[in-house]
């Protein structure tokens, strides 16, 4: 972890400290000088204590699936130099010349506020050219830093880059490769790969060629494309904010694809936000219903209507499936409520 770092890493964290510790400890090994920042969301966990003890070797980080133990243990040596910015702090402060710094929200900002925060807090380092959001529940292979750095460094002009992602309780499966196709029909996107054998063979030129939105759980971008397009929209709070980018940046920068750079996803955790059929919660349908109609009438205003009739449709659905808690939600969502579980 030597030498000025080119790449900066930004983890959300909201009650989630033993999911963010593994993904701390896999970036600490590595090949690479990073500057890492963690942005908490207003937990009510104790997580930034958590995270501090962590710093200092009083808490260990501890892997939920032993095939994934390798990428976190054990223990890189502790203490780790810290710094723990309270929200007025964050936003006028300037990156010293530690690796790790823990962000106190002071509020739920939500998956693009968080972001936003530790992206405005990093770029203020004029060393650091490009920023990598990283899901906190992740963990990442030692050479995924390098790697996506070399590629972000060989594609002219690309403003975002992802990467292979896998699934963490099934690392032999893809979740996907990059991100998706977006299908502004049914407001659905498709994973690139999604469940195919991770040594499925594939073009990296037409991954990137076919993806229209970046995986949000691992997503590079430069500091020219964030000073262009500007950061995430924060008005959706969780979900789509990927695919508002990639409309955002049409015709501007290039998607990039970091072919060697290999992350592992515990998909959906914090709110249940599964990929598995019929495993989303209501709360997680709330929102994704929710941001899908608000990109809906930003971007594709003349849409809206076929949109209201779809999610109508979705509605009568989860009542004939017996699902009236989720029914009930995406109407709140429809007519533009505040969630009510």
């Amino acid at each position: 972890m030597n030498g000025a770092a080119r790449l900066g890493v930004v983890l959300v964290n909201w009650n989630g400290w033993p999911d963010t510790l593994e993904c701390l400890e896999s970036l600490l090994r590595s090949t690479i000088p990073l500057r890492v920042t963690v942005v908490d969301n207003a937990s009510t966990d104790g997580s930034l204590r958590h995270l501090a003890e962590w710093a200092e070797g009083g808490v260990a980080a501890t892997a939920t699936a032993t095939a994934m133990a390798r990428l976190s243990s054990p223990p890189v040596p502790k203490p780790v130099e810290a710094v723990t910015l309270d929200p007025t702090a964050a936003r006028i402060s300037s990156p010293g010349k530690g690796w790790l710094t823990f962000i106190d929200a002071g509020r739920n900002l939500g998956f693009a506020g968080g972001n936003n925060l530790g992206m405005a807090y990093l770029l203020r380092d004029p060393a650091i050219d490009y920023v990598w959001l990283l899901n906190n529940d992740t963990v990442v292979e030692a050479g995924a830093a390098a790697a996506l750095l070399s590629q972000l460094d060989a594609s002219f002009n690309v403003g975002m880059c992802g990467t292979v992602v896998c699934y963490y309780d099934r690392p032999d499966t893809l979740q996907c490769l990059n991100g998706s196709r977006f299908n502004p029909w049914t407001g659905v996107s498709t994973g690139i790969a999604t469940n195919l054998p991770a040594t499925t063979p594939y073009d990296p030129a037409a991954i990137a060629s076919a993806t229209d939105m970046v995986l949000g759980a691992s997503l590079a971008v430069s500091r020219r494309f964030v000073d262009v397009v500007g950061p995430m929209a924060e008005s959706y709070f969780l979900y789509l904010e990927e695919i508002d980018w990639a409309y955002r940046n049409r015709g501007r920068f290039p998607i990039g694809f970091a072919r060697g750079a290999v992350v592992y996803h515990k998909d959906g955790g914090s709110i249940g936000s599964s990929d598995t059929k019929g495993a989303r919660s209501p709360k997680a349908d709330y929102w994704l219903l929710r941001s899908r109609l608000m990109f809906v009438r930003r971007h594709l205003p003349l849409l809206l209507p076929w949109h209201w009739l779809l999610t109508a449709a979705l509605i009568v659905r989860r009542l004939l499936r017996r699902q009236p808690a989720k029914a009930r939600v995406m109407l709140q969502a429809l007519f533009g409520q505040h969630f009510k579980p």
